[in-house]
């Protein structure tokens, strides 16, 4: 142990080096702690979207700011908000008999008809490994996808999970017959309109970006058929669904992501549920899937 004069010799010649130091950041114009701004992903932005400003506005508001900055590849990932948003608690809101008008006027385009089941999928490129995935899904899951006007929308890690099980069983660089890309099996229509929406470049055949594309659909159709049916409660709660498939936002959400919002959700009609067994396969993949565990 040295003695307590020597200490303090050595606590003041290591003040005078880091002042130093900082002085030397200043004349750069460098802070202390350099880093990487955050990238800010799909047609010009509506009504509904202008609302959303994720950073401060400049005179016109983009769907950059609506949706907020997407996270970069190299930078520490944007925080969430230090007070979180209060979500709404209590029983279920049930859905309504038929749907309000929406707000979003600008839509992603209608899903491809299915492909011949005689047809096989291709691959492209490397396959991500696992933990590349899981660390993939945890960043897109994490994200606030709607900060200011619907800041309480979250997408459960667990469906984003299990709807990538379901959709490619995690392998990034498949092409499926119908035209889905990788991890999402997002569709190029999809992918172009969603970077066009939101003034965003996401690459379709990046397993990141794929993930982050695959997620911010989600969340669109959440807003989007929870602002037509639910009142604007967002919640995609496994509890609040009931036998009936047609009873909860995350059922609904599930289906439209395979079929497209227009067969889950039309003006003036009730919601609708066309594809029971693949809602009830991500349903069930959301508490079995071995993916799960990875």
């Amino acid at each position: 142990m040295r003695g307590r004069t020597g200490r303090v010799g050595a606590v003041v010649l290591a003040g005078l080096l880091l002042a130093g130091a900082m002085a030397g950041c200043a004349d750069r114009g460098e802070s202390p702690q350099g880093q990487a701004a955050p990238v800010a992903v799909t047609d010009e932005p509506t009504e509904a979207a202008v609302d959303e400003a994720a950073v401060e506005p400049s005179p016109s508001v983009s769907g950059v700011a609506a949706m907020g900055a997407a996270p970069s590849r190299s930078a520490t990932p944007t925080p969430k908000p230090t007070k979180k948003p209060t979500r709404p608690s209590g029983p279920a809101t049930k859905p309504r008999p038929v749907a309000k008008p929406p707000t979003e006027i600008k839509v992603p385009p209608a899903p491809p008809k299915p492909a011949p089941t005689s047809c096989k999928p291709s691959y492209k490129g490397t396959q991500a490994t696992r933990a590349e995935t899981k660390a993939a899904l945890a960043d897109a899951a994490a994200r606030v996808y709607w900060p200011t006007s619907a800041p309480t929308i979250e997408i459960p890690l667990k469906l984003l999970k299990a709807t990538a099980w379901q959709e490619s069983g995690w392998q990034s660089n498949i092409y499926a017959c119908d035209g889905g890309v990788g991890l999402m099996q997002v569709m190029p229509g999809t992918a172009t309109w969603m970077n066009q929406r939101f003034e965003q470049s996401y690459e379709i055949d990046d397993y990141r970006d794929n993930a982050y594309l695959g997620a911010n659909y989600l969340a669109w159709l959440t807003k989007y058929i929870g602002d037509m049916y639910f009142e604007s409660d967002f919640r995609l709660d496994a509890n609040l669904c009931t036998s009936e498939l047609n009873s909860c936002l995350l059922n609904a959400v599930i289906a439209a992501y395979n079929f497209g919002h227009g067969a889950v959700a039309q003006e003036g009609k009730p919601l609708a549920i066309p594809n029971p067994s693949y809602v009830r396969n991500v349903r069930a993949l959301m508490t079995e899937c071995v993916c799960l565990g990875y």
